[in-house]
């Protein structure tokens, strides 16, 4: 396979979902509805007709927001490649998006991943019942200041930490819903003037997620994985794995460790990339990109106009 060492290609997590997603592409290719079928056989829910006619608050439950964006990620990932796209030399992925990078790698097919994720929206969900855990961003923070708050308030039944290290300034924290206020109020008192609580009820990548970790792993045992056609930088240590169980380690431990994405991102710089490009919904990590290295060339091919452009000019 020819790749492009120039570029890489990152895959959105959860929060880029929306009613009517990938709509506007759909109308033009039959291969983003078809990819949305096969992922529908895994995940046992009709997941096209669920991103396109909601409702909303379905769409939002973890369970069927990761096959969901798994299945878009994928989608866009397959219309590249219909169209003559450059091939990336890297991929990586934020969160549940690290799996779409594995599908499109060739580690997992689509139907095993679809069902895998929508099993660990659930095992998420039990691990944290509503109510239980929060997250929050903090904005314009050094990582030091925000990992010493949360240190300094966590107590043994009631814990917060640094769970996604975003961009350079934007760090997002979870864990009980008590510790994470206490964490905004001690950063507030040190002159953090920007802090956003996160609409979500489940705190991934924290300790609260250590037991559906554990059950997550159990059950990857009954999927077949392969080793990767293309190197996947993996969210708990901004490294690549070469084989199966070392991959699969990772991604149990990203359940409950922070998502390294500041580092994800300057590791596919520092292998080459100038341009990143996110396959799936959104923007996220478009603007991520460009606030993490100034230099790269973030690209989001959600739409058509964008793809089309990207396509284009990445000749």
């Amino acid at each position: 396979m020819h790749t492009d060492a120039s570029l890489a290609f990152v895959f959105p997590g959860q929060g880029s979902q929306s009613v009517g997603m990938l709509a506007d592409l759909a109308a033009s290719d039959s291969l983003i509805a078809s990819t949305f079928a096969e992922a529908s056989e895994g995940a046992g829910v009709d997941l096209w007709a669920l991103s396109q006619q909601g409702p909303e608050e379905q769409l939002n439950r973890t369970e069927f927001t990761q096959p969901a964006l798994l299945a878009a990620g994928v989608a866009v990932w397959r219309l590249w490649q219909a169209r003559g796209g450059v091939m990336p030399a890297r991929l990586a992925g934020h969160s549940l998006g690290e799996y779409t990078a594995l599908v499109a790698a060739g580690v997992l097919s689509l139907a095993d991943a679809a069902r895998l994720v929508r099993l660990r929206g659930q095992l998420m969900q039990d691990a944290a019942p509503a109510g239980v855990g929060g997250m929050a961003a903090v904005l314009g923070a050094e990582d030091a200041l925000v990992e010493a708050a949360c240190k300094a308030v966590s107590t043994d039944t009631a814990v917060v930490v640094p769970a996604n290290y975003n961009s350079p300034g934007q760090i997002v924290i979870g864990g009980h819903v008590a510790a994470v206020d206490a964490a905004l109020v001690q950063l507030a008192e040190q002159g953090v003037k920007k802090a956003v609580k996160l609409a979500v009820s489940v705190p991934s990548h924290t300790p609260l997620m250590r037991d559906a970790a554990d059950r997550l792993a159990v059950a990857m045992d009954d999927i077949a994985w392969q080793a990767p056609a293309l190197p996947v930088v993996q969210n708990v240590d901004a490294g690549v794995q070469g084989d199966v169980a070392a991959i699969r380690d990772a991604l149990v431990r990203q359940l409950y460790l922070p998502v390294q994405w500041t580092g994800c991102v300057q590791a596919l710089a520092g292998a080459g990339a100038t341009r990143i490009a996110e396959c799936g919904p959104g923007k996220v990590l478009a603007g991520l990109a460009k606030r993490i290295d100034k230099a790269l060339d973030g690209r989001a091919l959600g739409n058509p106009a964008d793809f089309d452009k990207a396509l284009a000019d990445w000749q």
